[in-house]
């Protein structure tokens, strides 16, 4: 993949970059609005978004999109079952096919089961070039065999990088299970949401998008050296409140 010339370095020292963590909501471009415009009119951009996989994850965290106010489309391999579960969702939520889902959203969550992911790069290559996409799929070997083998051993932000290439990749909703994210945003307290990314960005829209489903989103470092982290039975699973999951991040490496 060609870096892209516009995105800014990212620091690879892991003090300086959990620091630097902390002001990037201050600094990015969100949607068509700067960050600040969002953040004196106390609402986020109203975004269309593409759900690749409406299983667990992606109909628990769209519905939440919904909800939020945003126009969501979604896709799986059961379109009547995205039909029904979109309208009870109402006028915002759609139903298509993932090529028409990866078309209509400017921002994507795909979520499929981790096998899958090579084959989600590839028919919707055209599409996903250029885009956002928060990848909450985690390889788990039980299931997708010796591909995840590989993928936990090169890191799992490093492979969803080459099986989605030319995206903007942001890792999130990897490590939190998914029974409580319909109801997150009515919890007492926030949860932190552990996230790793290089586009600065696309971690910012992303972010956005994840203090909506009810989560604080907590950036713990790049694809390459905190991606690997973001999956189940690793110190960043679990529910944690946003200064914990800073804590066992700046532990890692």
């Amino acid at each position: 993949m060609k870096p892209d010339k516009t995105m800014k370095p990212v620091k690879h020292d892991r003090r300086g970059f959990l620091q630097a963590a902390g002001a990037v909501a201050a600094t990015f471009v969100l949607g068509n609005l700067p960050f600040t415009a969002h953040a004196q009119t106390g609402a986020a951009a109203k975004m269309k978004i593409g759900i690749i996989g409406s299983g667990r994850v992606g109909s628990a965290v769209g519905g939440a999109w919904v909800k939020a106010g945003h126009e969501v489309m979604f896709s799986s391999l059961d379109l009547e079952a995205d039909k029904k579960l979109a309208a009870s969702l109402g006028p915002n939520a759609r139903a298509g096919t993932p090529r028409e889902a990866a078309a209509f959203g400017t921002v994507l969550l795909v979520s499929v089961p981790y096998k899958a992911l090579p084959s989600v790069g590839k028919d919707l290559a055209d599409l996903i070039k250029g885009k956002i996409i928060i990848d909450t799929s985690n390889p788990i070997v039980a299931r997708d065999g010796d591909m995840a083998v590989a993928a936990r051993e090169k890191g799992a932000g490093l492979a969803s990088m080459e099986f989605l290439p030319g995206a903007r990749i942001v890792r999130a909703f990897n490590a939190i299970g998914a029974a409580r994210m319909a109801a997150a945003a009515s919890a007492s307290e926030r949860v932190g949401m552990p996230i790793a990314g290089d586009d600065q960005a696309a971690i910012a829209t992303a972010s956005s998008l994840i203090r909506d489903v009810g989560y604080e989103p907590v950036l713990v470092g790049t694809l390459a050296a905190m991606g690997k982290h973001l999956i189940p039975g690793t110190p960043l699973g679990g529910e944690r409140s946003p200064e914990e999951v800073r804590k066992v991040a700046a532990t890692l490496k």
